[in-house]
């Protein structure tokens, strides 16, 4: 299983990148999570977008979503350019009705609902599912292939149940939208402590802290982060990859 950071500002997009979006590949299987601000231009480095095979989102809030329509429509425009542009899966939960209609359009795009007590099985991955602690209905995932698990948080404060949900992950992604000492409890987000303390406690093998703020020197994020994890952490960035 291979990760690319597509995005990973939280809120609006640096300039030139983009917000939330991870792009999963295993086994020729090309899994887009969440599709954010600007994803979709940055997506274009790495593979066409018509190239995808299915999407899930974590939820509706615009630095998680904002590009699936520009996403149906350069799936719509190569459906008329070339031929074989199969209807894409989009995968969402349906708490939040408008933004789940949203994911169909016409037969370029398909909304699915995802069941959060059910697990999801997309082409090689298995996905269940943690809802969070954020200002929308916002869930986890845990995601394998059967050999490799990431655990990605989504938006969320600290929680206790995400502790059991995280356990022995190969990669754990943690949103880090705040600096220690500060409070993200009320909009529903971590601090690099609470990052740390999450990847400690469920003895993660290795954190990439993303959502990032836009303020602030966002490699005290990573020293705030270690002084209570001690394996491998690192800052999401355009392209970065891991496994394989």
């Amino acid at each position: 299983m291979k990760l690319t950071v597509i995005g990973y500002w939280g809120g609006y997009p640096g300039a030139g990148e983009a917000t939330s979006g991870y792009l999963l590949q295993s086994g020729g299987f090309n899994l887009l999570i969440d599709c954010g601000s600007g994803v979709l231009s940055q997506l274009q480095k790495y593979i066409q977008p018509e190239k995808l095979d299915a999407v899930v989102l974590s939820h509706y809030h615009a630095d998680h979503e904002a590009d699936v329509g520009v996403l149906q429509y350069s799936r719509l425009i190569q459906s008329f350019l070339q031929k074989g542009i199969q209807t894409l899966p989009i995968y969402g939960h349906d708490k939040d009705q408008d933004g789940f209609r949203s994911l169909t359009h016409g037969t370029t795009t398909k909304g699915i609902p995802y069941h959060p007590d059910e697990v999801l099985k997309v082409g090689p991955f298995t996905i269940t599912f943690q809802l969070t602690k954020h200002a929308a209905v916002c869930y986890a995932m845990r995601i394998t292939d059967g050999k490799h698990t990431i655990v990605y948080t989504a938006d969320t404060a600290l929680i206790p149940e995400l502790v059991p949900f995280s356990r022995y992950a190969d990669l754990l992604i943690a949103e880090c939208n705040f600096y220690k000492g500060m409070d993200g409890s009320g909009p529903g987000h971590m601090t690099s402590e609470d990052c740390g303390k999450l990847a400690q406690e469920s003895e993660a093998r290795e954190l990439l802290l993303t959502h990032l703020p836009h303020f602030g020197q966002l490699s005290q994020l990573v020293t705030e982060a270690k002084e209570v994890y001690n394996n491998k952490v690192e800052l999401a960035s355009s392209g970065w990859t891991w496994g394989a």
